[in-house]
């Protein structure tokens, strides 16, 4: 039985928690407090850490009921992510093309924020952290088809939306 280590097995988990809070809140400050609680529940339940069977989707379940139990708190007070910078690879685009790209990953960063939770949540795990659908359904406590069905519902509302951007320019 391997021995679980806080600096070793639970403090690397801190970017992806993160940015499935932000991804939840869409509020830059109550994401970093959801993280700083959710590394202290964990730290609490430091005793029982060699029972938990995953470790990184118990993380990922303490950090989903936090951040849903603040945003009751702030009556879904919501804030867009315009704020928050969006990595990318500087490329040889011209003004008028990164204009462009910065518009539709804009765009793409709004509609994801208009998706209900769920479907947020697990485009969130899937594409952005690369989970699979087993990790997902016990992170987010929810069975494999129904992530399957959140994601599939999800990218086709935001497909639907952005072609209609796209196209219409709204």
């Amino acid at each position: 039985m391997k021995k679980v280590s806080f600096q070793n097995d639970v403090l690397p988990l801190k970017n992806q928690i993160f940015r499935l809070a932000l991804r939840i809140t869409l509020n830059r400050e109550e994401a970093e407090d959801i993280v700083q609680d959710t590394l202290m529940k964990l730290w609490d339940r430091r005793d029982a850490w060699d029972q938990i069977d995953n470790l990184e989707a118990f993380s990922y379940t303490i950090c989903r009921n936090l951040a849903l139990d603040r945003l009751k708190k702030l009556d879904n007070n919501n804030q867009s992510l315009d704020a928050a910078p969006v990595e990318r690879p500087d490329t040889a685009y011209t003004p008028s093309e990164k204009t462009i790209q910065q518009n539709r990953v804009d765009i793409v960063r709004k509609l994801v924020d208009s998706l209900p939770e769920k479907q947020r949540s697990c485009i969130q795990l899937r594409d952005f952290e690369g989970k699979t659908y087993k990790e997902i359904a016990q992170a987010l406590q929810i069975s494999e088809d129904q992530v399957k069905v959140n994601i599939h519902r999800g990218r086709q509302t935001l497909r639907e939306k952005f072609q209609e951007i796209d196209n219409y320019g709204l």
